[in-house]
């Protein structure tokens, strides 16, 4: 991808995405397809994976990626806020059910995967446990510590957040089994909805695709593939073979970072 700085992002208008560049982060490929789903023209810019990032800070008030900036209006980092705005300048059809019941569906769904104490909270917290428990003497120490403090790691966390994956993978492995069964492609309802695109994008930490169509360093890879026996075996084959479907077909291969 060819990204614009922080500097450069204050000066353009239009809608801009703050990325961290170089690294599959879930949520911002996530956003990055949703916004490609919706035809949503924006401008992307980079920011330092774990870098203090003083100038987004002092623009937006906001270190984290992905935040998305459109025109002079607030900056949005959360799931929902980016989906919404996506939704909003979009156009072709909606990535949120129109039916109430299959909305709070899938909304419910999206929270599982990318929300606090979500998919991808809580792996996280399963990756940086194991360093931070073993000290500065771990190579990954400082890079543990430093994702610790933000998804709020405490002493014996990782047990319990590995749990909270294997019962989130084993909710969609049901919930898409019971869709296949009623002949249903997608995750809700009868079309392709945001909770498709954030479980192909977020199961890279559980399962990552090979380098070849989503490239990342050993470092990244052996972090991302390092999931437990039980946290992988709760996503069913077929939920790993809905992730393929939808990275192929909406997501697009290969991934660029």
């Amino acid at each position: 991808m060819h990204y614009r700085s922080i500097a450069d992002a204050r000066t353009l208008s239009g809608t801009r995405l703050i990325l961290t560049a170089g690294v599959p982060g879930p949520w911002g490929e996530a956003a990055k397809a949703i916004f490609r789903q919706r035809k949503v023209a924006y401008t992307p810019i980079a920011q330092e994976l774990g870098g203090s990032n003083d100038e987004q800070v002092a623009w937006l008030g906001i270190r984290n990626a992905p935040v998305a900036v459109h025109d002079e209006e607030r900056p949005r980092s959360g799931w929902a806020e980016i989906l919404f705005l996506a939704e909003r300048l979009g156009s072709g059809p909606s990535l949120i059910p129109a039916d109430a019941a299959e909305r709070a569906l899938m909304m419910g769904l999206a929270h599982e995967l990318a929300g606090e104490n979500g998919l991808g909270w809580s792996r996280r917290l399963t990756i940086v446990s194991g360093p931070i428990e073993e000290g500065p003497s771990s190579p990954a120490y400082g890079f543990a510590r430093f994702f610790g403090d933000n998804y709020g790691y405490h002493a014996g966390v990782g047990r319990a957040a590995a749990q909270r994956c294997v019962d989130i993978l084993t909710m969609l492995s049901q919930q898409l089994a019971t869709q296949q069964a009623a002949g249903k492609r997608y995750l809700v309802g009868e079309a392709l909805s945001a909770a498709d695109i954030y479980w192909a994008t977020f199961a890279m930490l559980i399962d990552p695709l090979p380098h070849e169509i989503c490239p990342m360093s050993d470092d990244i890879r052996a972090m991302y593939g390092s999931s437990p026996a039980a946290i992988k075996a709760a996503a069913s084959p077929a939920l790993l073979a809905h992730r393929d479907f939808i990275c192929e077909t909406v997501v697009g291969l290969p991934f660029e970072f």
